[in-house]
């Protein structure tokens, strides 16, 4: 079996979502004053690869500690779409793949956008699904979707259709993912493990990727 390792690194001056304070990394304790190492942690629960929960934005939706731990993992695909000259993944585009999606868990995005990560074209300009084409992954039995951008939506975008869209399905959104081009298998596990705290509305995450499964 091999383990791809999806997740972005985590450190104090890392990209987070405009308007989200960065995280803290603070050492409470040390090896010479207190004979071992701690830090305290202070972050947003979407900071870095991470999980957005239906309940993140839609009313009564399910948080993370609501769902099945088997909800974070399935069987997965990459589609990329970095190739594409055009902002907007649509309908059409997708179409094409409907025999695989339909036996699926998780559809993984790849728009090649992961390259610009510490950087601020990082933040706009990134491919993102049309409202009709997350209306029409609704319609299969995906668990969530994984994509290598800040966002499942346009950064310009102040209804977030596409979060709504995927949250009234009982789906969840994986932003933030990386290594992408290092998937080899068509078909492969990802999982994508939350932290286990009451009224998670998201939570960071070590997505992985693993392949030759047996």
């Amino acid at each position: 079996m091999k383990i791809i390792d999806l997740t972005q690194m985590m450190h104090a001056d890392m990209p987070v979502f405009p308007g989200t304070e960065k995280p803290i990394f603070y050492p409470a304790n040390t090896l010479e004053k207190d004979g071992f190492i701690e830090t305290k942690l202070s972050l947003y629960s979407h900071t870095g690869t991470h999980i957005d929960a239906p309940g993140h934005m839609l009313l009564g939706g399910k948080l993370l500690n609501q769902l099945e731990i088997s909800h974070f993992i399935g069987k997965a695909t990459v589609l990329d779409v970095s190739t594409m000259e055009k902002k907007e993944i649509s309908k059409e585009d997708l179409l094409k793949y409907e025999d695989k999606i339909k036996d699926l868990d998780y559809l993984i995005l790849k728009t090649g956008w992961s390259k610009y990560w510490g950087e601020e074209k990082y933040f706009d300009g990134f491919p993102s699904l049309t409202v009709e084409a997350a209306a029409w992954l609704t319609g299969f039995n995906l668990k969530g979707i994984g994509i290598d951008t800040i966002s499942i939506d346009d950064m310009k975008t102040t209804t977030f259709p596409n979060h709504y869209k995927l949250f009234e399905n009982n789906m969840i959104v994986i932003e933030n993912l990386t290594n992408l081009d290092l998937i080899k298998e068509e078909i492969f596990i990802f999982s994508c493990f939350p932290l286990n705290y009451e009224n998670a509305d998201g939570s960071p995450v070590r997505a992985i990727a693993m392949e030759n499964v047996n």
